[in-house]
C-alpha cells in the first residue's frame, strides 16, 4: 500500500533528480530513502525512476505521478492547517519559506515579534532558492512563504509588503572605483558581479539592467550576498545590493561607495504568499502588519 511518505520521497527525487540529494532533502538515509521509491512502485506496479550512475530521472509515468502526489500532498497540507486551528487564532505549527537575500536581515526582528504578538505558533523556518520554495509550497509541505514577488503560480495567493531598492556598490580604489553610472541600465556586464545561477535576486538584478547579454557576464558560485560585498571591496567590480541588505550589514566606506539610483529607482516587491486553498489564509494575513513593521523605513507598496 502506498504512504504519504513515499510520495514526498518521490517528490523529493524528482526535484532533486540524484538519490544523494534528495534523502539530504528530506532528512533520512539514502538506503531508507531508495528502499520507500522501489516499494512505492511495486505497490503501483510501475516503474517511475530511470536509475542511473550519474542520477536519476522520472520516467514518464513518474512525472504523471508526480503531478497527482503533488496535488495530494498539497490537501494534505491543507487538511493538517485546518485541523491545527483553534477558533481562528493564529496558533499552533506555521511552516514558513523564506529567500537567502531576505531571511539574515528580515528574521532576527520578525521572529522575535512573532513569538511575542503571537505565543501560540510554534514556527518551522526553511531558507532556500526561490524555485524550491514555490515547489514546496505548491506541494504542501511549506504553509507560506516569503520571497521577492510575482511568482507566478496559478494556485498561491500573493500581497506585496514592502518595497525594497537596489543601491550601487563599487569600490573605491581600481579600475571600477570611478565608473560613471547614474541609471542601472547602463551598468556594462563585465564589471558586473552577481550570485551564481539558480538566485531569484540574480535574475532581478538582471531585470533592472536590463538587456544585458548574460554571455558576457563574468561567470560566478558565489552564494552569498556578504561574498558579493567583500569582492566589491577588493576591486573586483560592481553590484546592486538590496537596501534590506545594506542596513543590517556594515560597510566600509573606506573601501565601498554606496550610493542611490535617480528617480525611478529600481527595486523589487517583497511579499507574502499562500495557497489559495488553505483554511488559514485569513489568518495569514494577520501577519502583514508584523512583516511589514519589521522592514524599518522601507518603502511601503502604493
Amino acid at each position: 500500500m502506498l504512504t504519504l511518505r513515499q510520495l514526498r520521497y518521490l517528490d523529493a527525487l524528482a526535484q532533486e533528480g540524484h538519490f544523494g540529494k534528495a534523502a539530504e532533502r528530506v532528512s533520512v538515509s539514502q538506503p531508507a530513502l531508495s528502499m520507500q521509491i522501489r516499494e512505492l512502485e511495486a505497490a503501483l506496479g510501475a516503474t517511475l525512476v530511470e536509475r542511473s550512475a550519474s542520477g536519476a530521472r522520472l520516467t514518464l509515468t513518474g512525472e504523471g505521478v508526480v503531478a497527482r502526489a503533488r496535488r495530494i500532498l498539497a490537501e494534505v497540507g491543507d487538511l493538517e492547517s485546518f485541523a491545527s486551528r483553534k477558533a481562528g487564532d493564529l496558533a499552533g505549527p506555521l511552516r514558513i519559506g523564506v529567500i537567502p537575500s531576505i531571511a539574515p536581515y528580515l528574521l532576527p526582528k520578525l521572529l522575535p515579534r512573532l513569538s511575542e504578538e503571537f505565543p501560540r505558533l510554534q514556527l518551522s523556518i526553511r531558507e532556500t532558492v526561490t524555485a524550491t520554495l514555490v515547489d514546496e509550497l505548491a506541494a504542501g509541505t511549506l504553509d507560506l512563504v516569503i520571497a521577492s514577488l510575482p511568482l507566478e503560480h496559478p494556485s498561491f495567493e500573493e500581497v506585496t509588503v514592502f518595497s525594497d531598492a537596489f543601491l550601487l556598490a563599487r569600490p573605491n580604489r581600481g579600475r571600477f572605483a570611478e565608473l560613471q553610472v547614474h541609471a542601472a541600465s547602463e551598468i556594462a556586464p563585465e564589471s558586473l558581479l552577481l550570485l551564481e545561477d539558480g538566485h531569484c535576486l540574480r535574475d532581478q538584478t538582471l531585470n533592472v539592467c536590463g538587456g544585458i547579454d548574460a554571455r558576457r557576464l563574468r561567470s560566478s558560485g558565489v552564494t552569498s550576498l556578504s561574498t558579493i560585498l567583500q569582492l566589491v571591496a577588493a576591486g573586483q567590480g560592481i553590484t546592486l545590493l538590496p537596501e534590506i541588505f545594506l542596513r543590517s550589514v556594515p560597510v566600509d566606506p573606506s573601501e565601498i561607495q554606496v550610493s542611490r539610483f535617480s528617480s525611478p529607482e529600481p527595486c523589487r516587491a517583497v511579499g507574502m504568499a499562500w495557497r489559495r486553498s488553505n483554511p488559514r489564509a485569513e489568518e495569514f494575513r494577520r501577519l502583514l502588519p508584523s512583516v511589514a513593521g519589521c522592514s524599518g523605513s522601507l518603502v511601503a507598496p502604493a
